[in-house]
C-alpha cells in the first residue's frame, strides 16, 4: 500500500486500518456532502505545484530533526493548579490541561511511530515526557482527526482499558469501536456540539479546515474538528490541524475571551496554507480568537514537514514580539500556570551539529 507517497511494507498491529470500512453515517450533518465531508470554506490541498515540494524534499539540505536530544522536564502534575488553570505540553499536539477541576488530554501520541508501521513512518525526535503509567486520572480525551499523528492506535486502546472518555468527531468513533472502545466511552460531535464535564464545564466542538482518512491520502470520510473548554473561571482552545478560516471569529464571539489558544505551528509549508497555519497563521488565528496567550502545537516531535525542526517556534517568536503577541513556550513536559509562567526559547541553547552537544 502507499502511505504518503511512501510504499509500507509490513503493517502491523499499529496500523488501524481494519476498522475503516464504509463511509460513516453522516447523521444529517450539514457538512456532509458527495460521499464526504466539507469544510466551511473552498479548500485545496496544495496552493503550488507539488512537484516544488516534491524537489525540496528530495534535495533540500534543511536540518528537519534536531541532532542534539531535547530538553525533556518531569511534568509538576500535583497538588493541583493554584490558579484553576495550568497546560502541559507533552509534545507534537498532545497536552494535559487542567481547567477548573478537569483534566483533559489532546491526541494523545506515545507510540514511537505516527505510522501505519512499526518499520518505516515519522519517528519521535523525543521519548514522551510523562510515561503513559503516570498518567493522571482523565475526564476526557479530546481527538482532533483521524491521521496517525493525532489518532494513535496503541495509545487509544491502553486509555480505553483506563474507562476514559473519548469525545471525537462524526465517524472518528468507527475506528474507535474497531479497536475494541465500548460505545459507552465514546462521544461523537459535529461542529458546535458540545458535552458537559463535571463542575460545569463545557466541551465545544469548534470547526476546522483541515481533511481526514488514514490511508495514505485524504478521503475525508470521518470529522475533523477543534475544541473549545469553557469553564466557570477559565477558557482554553485546542486548534488541532487547521489552515486559517474566518470561523476563528465566530469561535471567539460564542466562547471567547480564551486564557490561552493553543495553535499549530509545525509541519507546515506554504503550499499546504488552507489546512495547516505554520507560525505566522497561527499569529493571525490569534488575533481573530480572542485570547490572551499563545502556546504553539504540533511540533519538536516528529518530522511531517520540509522545514528546519526549530523554524516555526523561531519564526513564531520574533513576529510575536513585534505584534505584542504574549506566547508559552514551555519546554517538553514543562507544566505551566499561564497567569505566572515565565517561558522563553529554549530552542536557541541546542546547537546545530551533534559534535557540539554537551
Amino acid at each position: 500500500m502507499l502511505f504518503g507517497g511512501l510504499a509500507i511494507p509490513a503493517l502491523s498491529s499499529t496500523s488501524g486500518l481494519a476498522s475503516l470500512g464504509a463511509a460513516p453515517v453522516p447523521q444529517a450533518s450539514p457538512h456532509w456532502a458527495d460521499g464526504r465531508f466539507h469544510n466551511e470554506e473552498p479548500t485545496g490541498m496544495m496552493k503550488e505545484g507539488s512537484a516544488s515540494v516534491l524537489g525540496q524534499f528530495l534535495w533540500s539540505d534543511t536540518l528537519r530533526s534536531p541532532t542534539c536530544p531535547l530538553p525533556l522536564v518531569k511534568p509538576t502534575l500535583s497538588p493541583p493548579p493554584a490558579s484553576g488553570l495550568r497546560l502541559t505540553w507533552l509534545g507534537h499536539s498532545s497536552t494535559l490541561i487542567e481547567l477548573d477541576g478537569v483534566t483533559v488530554l489532546t491526541d494523545p501520541q506515545w507510540s514511537q511511530r505516527a505510522s501505519p508501521s512499526t518499520l518505516v513512518g515519522p519517528h519521535r525526535f523525543h521519548p514522551p515526557p510523562l510515561p503513559f503509567a503516570d498518567l493522571p486520572r482523565l475526564d476526557a480525551v479530546l481527538i482532533s482527526h483521524d491521521h496517525y499523528d493525532h489518532l494513535d492506535m496503541e495509545t487509544v486502546k491502553a486509555l480505553g482499558a483506563r474507562g476514559v472518555t473519548f469525545h471525537v468527531g462524526l465517524g472518528v468513533g468507527r475506528h474507535l469501536a474497531g479497536w475494541g472502545i465500548p460505545g459507552a466511552q465514546i462521544v461523537e460531535h459535529d461542529w458546535w456540539s458540545s458535552s458537559e464535564l463535571p463542575g460545569g464545564v463545557k466541551l465545544v466542538s469548534t470547526p476546522a479546515r483541515h481533511f481526514s482518512g488514514r490511508r495514505g491520502v485524504g478521503n475525508d470520510g470521518t470529522l475533523w474538528t477543534s475544541w473549545a473548554l469553557v469553564g466557570p473561571t477559565h477558557r482554553v482552545y485546542f486548534s488541532g490541524d487547521t489552515g486559517q478560516q474566518q470561523t476563528f471569529s465566530t469561535v471567539a464571539e460564542r466562547y471567547g475571551p480564551f486564557d490561552v489558544a493553543m495553535l499549530e505551528i509545525g509541519q507546515w509549508h506554504p503550499s499546504w496554507g488552507d489546512i495547516h497555519l505554520g507560525p505566522v497563521g497561527a499569529l493571525e488565528a490569534f488575533a481573530r480568537l480572542d485570547a490572551r496567550r499563545l502556546l504553539p502545537i504540533h511540533w519538536a516531535t516528529f518530522e511531517l514537514g520540509l522545514h528546519a525542526w526549530n523554524e516555526p517556534p523561531e519564526t513564531l517568536f520574533v513576529e510575536a514580539a513585534v505584534r505584542g503577541v504574549p506566547l508559552l513556550t514551555p519546554r517538553l513536559g514543562e507544566s505551566v500556570e499561564p497567569e505566572v509562567a515565565v517561558t522563553g526559547p529554549w530552542w536557541r541553547a541546542l546547537p546545530p551539529l551533534a559534535a557540539a552537544c554537551p
